[in-house]
């Protein structure tokens, strides 16, 4: 079961470059195999060119490495940090795609302006605050999940399935690998269409509540009927 975990997060990484998200050595995937608390992620700074299932790491819950010859991804400890903190998420992404990335750059979070970003994400992407010396003298990647979930205080990690990082880059998670790079693309949409929104209104207030509550309940809600029905 566990070479099926690398599987799935060999196929996850590979997604990402194949979708234009990452370049190079850039962002990682990992999934988590809850009832054995093994971490499955992308190992650091290998290249998606060269990147083949059997060299996905598997690491426990405190990011020491359990299986696998290479080093884990140098941001595993996030990782692992938000999968300790958050029991119902199965997968996470973290990218440098371009404009999720210029958002967190900018130190702003993402606005829902439209009904596309309300189908995903239940209003504005929050934006952390910047980690401060201390923190990243600590233990830069454990505070850098510390930043992530002090940022959701109030906020349900369910609905809002992303953040962006200030000065760094977004953070997606999901059910499992594979829902984390769908809304990795996502995101990397409604950033976009974002960005070009604020270009050509620099006022804009964004979406109001009444809609943006029809578009992400009509997928997400508990009579939510998008789509069509599945037969167990």
């Amino acid at each position: 079961m566990l070479s099926e975990l690398k599987r799935r997060v060999y196929e996850a990484n590979m997604e990402l470059s194949e979708r234009g998200l990452v370049v190079y050595t850039f962002g990682n995937a990992s999934e988590i195999d809850r009832e054995r608390g093994i971490v499955a992620i992308k190992p650091s700074g290998v290249d998606y060119s060269t990147l083949g299932p059997e060299q996905i790491v598997l690491v426990d819950l405190n990011g020491k490495r359990v299986e696998g010859e290479l080093n884990p991804s140098s941001d595993t400890r996030t990782h692992c940090r938000l999968y300790r903190e958050w029991e119902g998420i199965g997968g996470i992404v973290h990218t440098h795609s371009r404009y999720a990335t210029a958002w967190a750059q900018a130190k702003r979070p993402l606005p829902c302006f439209g009904t596309t970003h309300a189908d995903y994400f239940y209003g504005e992407v929050p934006c952390t605050e910047v980690i401060g010396d201390k923190a990243i003298e600590r233990d830069y990647e454990e505070e850098t999940g510390v930043q992530i979930v002090d940022a959701f205080a109030g906020i349900d990690c369910r609905h809002m399935k992303a953040v962006l990082v200030a000065c760094h880059g977004p953070f997606v998670w999901g059910a499992d690998a594979r829902e984390a790079v769908y809304l990795s693309v996502m995101l990397e949409e409604v950033a976009t269409t974002g960005f070009f929104t604020v270009l050509l209104d620099p006022e804009s207030k964004g979406i109001k509540k009444s809609l943006l509550d029809k578009h992400y309940l009509r997928k997400h809600g508990k009579d939510a009927y998008y789509g069509q029905e599945r037969v167990p």
